[in-house]
């Protein structure tokens, strides 16, 4: 994989449930990661010491995490009605020339900011809420 532009990095909400995914408006960067929990099975018997590790145990997680510049477009209306709710739609985020992840994710954070002479900016965070499905590009 060679170097990718950063804006085809896309962070997409489902807006009515229907499987018709819509960019998140306004975002200028954006960041997905993946975290898996070890289970540690070490006992005195473990062979020179070395720590072992439980294969397929433990929580896998992801979190998503942009900021932008506020739009106010329907994606905005629909992350904030998102948080209020405490809903877990369905959400993809395309990594260019990597694949497609999808899933529920929960808005964990919306952050607004702005100063007098600059735009009205944006953070949100995600978590994940469930199974989340790759597809290889």
């Amino acid at each position: 994989m060679g170097a990718q532009n950063g804006k085809d990095l896309l962070i997409k909400v489902d807006l009515t449930g229907d499987g018709q995914f819509e960019t998140v408006a306004g975002l200028r960067a954006s960041r997905i990661s993946f975290n898996a929990e070890s289970v540690d099975v070490t006992s005195l018997e473990s062979q020179g010491g070395w720590r072992e590790l439980l294969s397929g145990a433990g929580v896998k997680a992801a979190s998503i995490s942009g900021s932008g510049v506020f739009k106010d477009a329907n994606t905005d209306e629909r992350a904030r009605q998102i948080f209020f709710d405490g809903e877990t739609p369905g959400f993809q985020v395309i990594i260019p020339d990597f694949g497609t992840v999808e899933g529920p994710f929960q808005i964990t954070a919306i952050e607004y900011a702005g100063s007098h002479n600059g735009e009205a900016t944006y953070e949100l965070s995600l978590s994940s809420a469930g199974a989340l499905t790759f597809v290889a590009a």
